[in-house]
Order: C-alpha cells, then sequence, then structure tokens
C-alpha cells in the first residue's frame, strides 16, 4: 500500500490548484506554453492590463510556474518546466473526455 502524502506535500499541491484555478493564470500560462514573452505580448493575448498581468506572473513565479529573465529593460517570462504544462494538458484532456 502505498503511503500518503504529508501534511506539507498536500499544502503544496492544494496551493498549485489553487492557483490554477484561476482562468487569468491559467490563459497566461497557456499562452506561455508557446514560448517566451514579455509582459506586453501577455497581456497582449489575455486582454488585461500589464499591471494585471505584471500581478498574476508574480503569483506565478514565486510558485515556481514560471521563470523570468531579463534583456535590457525587458524581462521575458516562460513556464518554469514541462510539469506546468503537463499539468494543464492532462486537465483539458479530462474535461473534453
Amino acid at each position: 500500500m502505498q503511503e500518503l502524502p504529508t501534511l506539507q506535500e498536500i499544502e503544496k499541491v492544494s496551493r498549485i490548484f489553487k492557483l490554477l484555478s484561476d482562468a487569468t493564470r491559467l490563459k497566461i500560462l497557456l499562452t506561455l506554453e508557446q514560448g517566451e514573452r514579455n509582459v506586453t505580448s501577455i497581456a497582449e493575448v489575455v486582454q488585461m492590463e500589464q499591471s494585471a498581468v505584471s500581478h498574476q506572473l508574480k503569483l506565478l513565479k514565486d510558485n515556481r510556474m514560471v521563470k523570468a529573465r531579463r534583456e535590457g529593460k525587458t524581462v521575458f517570462y516562460r513556464l518554469d518546466d514541462q510539469h506546468v504544462f503537463d499539468i494543464l494538458e492532462e486537465t483539458l484532456e479530462h474535461i473534453r473526455h
């Protein structure tokens, strides 16, 4: 029989699902699955103000769902790793089934 996850692991999983439960953050993550983008580009795709997108990106970055790199004055964002998109893809497959 497999051991149950620790309370700390359960809390981390819960935090991830809370982040993914927001439609705006989902749109941002799905946009970044297509490749690295700056805030202006992301805001255009998700049709939101840059300040709102920046706020959501900070939450995603703080929880290791996206990474950022600076090039001059521009910050580019990308998915932290493939696991983030795998979670989204599995969920989309589930609802389409």
